[in-house]
């Protein structure tokens, strides 16, 4: 065709789109730089990590972002705030409903009425929110047993994965991205026969974790595989700023729904686990992947004692309305906030800067786990062979879509 583009290939286009850290001329005799990804299933979505090698011991790692940008702190910019709240979905779509929980909270905050939110609709947001993360760690286990090699506990985790994402989706209409937390309350009430249904989903999933645990868990060759690898010392996740269950994977018993106590999380009662290093050192990949499985338990805790409120001191009530504080315009007045929640991969924050003038934020940032988290992949691989990197890799629990925001 007359009208058809060729694409001109020349030398320096990769460099100068995505530069290497390492060009062939720092290279010493024996080393070699790869490429993982962006399209390799083990880095979790568009990551691209480019590995020095010394053999198939791993000298260096630099990852590259922004393949998969979501641009949300741009669209912020001109949405107003309960317009956000969709966009805030996109960022980690696999737990998007605390992802809401934490701006919704922020924004109360700035109008001044985080008190007013009726007891019952604090119920439901930690209930769906606790939901969806047991959703997200399952989502974390099966693709790291498979990361190892085991296909089996994926299938057993997608599997009882459906069952909470049918849970939320009969709630809320969708599967994935819920718009369901709104500024001041809820899109709606629970379904009538939700109560039942969610205990017993908890009944079916404890026995189903239990057999998780003795599979794969202690397993033989997955011990081996992530047990004394890529140990993180607590100094050294405190100095890089990692929180969530990479935090707690190193000893310390840090989580914002305990530290901070928002919602009605401090009328609930829950354990904070951490490593322990019962099979290999504390801090390790075993470590930080068990924590994720202990904290399946706690969420089941918590979903319950939500249950028994909800039905219940706070049962449903026909003069009940989730959103009865809901505001029609959002205009909050000049003021700058940092808002934070414990999600499943971390601390994940919101900073909003208001001018009190407009119902559209001046400016919305997102400080991100997952980004975060990453940042530390480099000083946990130095040294390791390459088949670790990918261990080590799969026990960070990242989601590209907030990496990238």
């Amino acid at each position: 065709m007359a009208n058809e583009i060729q694409y001109e290939y020349r030398e320096d286009n990769l460099v100068r789109s995505e530069p290497n850290k390492y060009t062939a001329g720092q290279l010493r005799t024996e080393e070699v730089v790869i490429n993982l990804g962006p399209q390799h299933p083990s880095t979790h979505g568009v990551l691209r990590l480019e590995v020095l090698l010394e053999g198939e011991i791993v000298r260096d790692v630099i990852p590259h972002i922004g393949y998969l940008h979501r641009c949300f702190e741009k669209h912020a910019e001109a949405l107003s705030y309960n317009q956000i709240i969709p966009y805030v979905d996109r960022m980690d779509y696999v737990a998007a409903m605390n992802s809401e929980h934490a701006y919704a909270m922020g924004v109360e905050r700035m109008l001044g009425i985080q008190d007013r939110i009726p007891k019952r609709v604090e119920y439901i947001r930690v209930l769906v929110a606790e939901l969806n993360r047991i959703a997200s760690h399952f989502v974390s286990i099966g693709t790291y047993a498979m990361d190892i090699g085991a296909f089996t506990p994926f299938f057993w985790m997608m599997r009882d994965r459906e069952h909470v994402v049918r849970m939320l989706e009969w709630v809320s209409g969708a599967r994935l991205l819920y718009n369901y937390i709104w500024v001041g309350g809820l899109y709606y009430d629970i379904p009538v026969g939700f109560e039942e249904r969610c205990q017993e989903l908890v009944d079916y999933l404890r026995p189903k974790l239990d057999e998780l645990e003795k599979v794969i868990v202690y397993n033989k060759i997955f011990v081996e595989r992530t047990a004394n690898v890529g140990i993180m010392p607590l100094e050294m996740a405190v100095n890089y700023g990692i929180t969530g269950p990479m935090l707690r994977a190193s000893g310390l018993r840090y989580d914002l729904r305990k530290v901070d106590g928002y919602s009605v999380y401090p009328e609930l009662d829950f354990n904070v686990p951490v490593g322990e290093g019962k099979v290999g050192s504390v801090g390790d990949c075993w470590d930080r992947n068990y924590v994720r499985v202990l904290e399946v338990r706690e969420s089941f805790k918590l979903i319950e004692q939500c249950l028994a409120k909800l039905t219940g001191e706070h049962k449903r009530s026909r003069d009940f309305d989730p959103q009865e504080v809901v505001p029609k315009k959002i205009r909050p007045k000049a003021q700058d906030l940092y808002v934070r929640a414990e999600n499943p991969k971390g601390e994940l924050g919101f900073f909003f800067r208001a001018d009190g003038k407009s119902d559209i934020p001046f400016r919305c940032k997102a400080r991100s786990c997952c980004f975060v988290n990453l940042s530390i992949i480099s000083e946990l691989s130095k040294g390791t062979m390459i088949a670790d990197l990918i261990a080590i890799l799969g026990s960070i629990d990242i989601v590209l879509g907030e990496v990238d925001r």
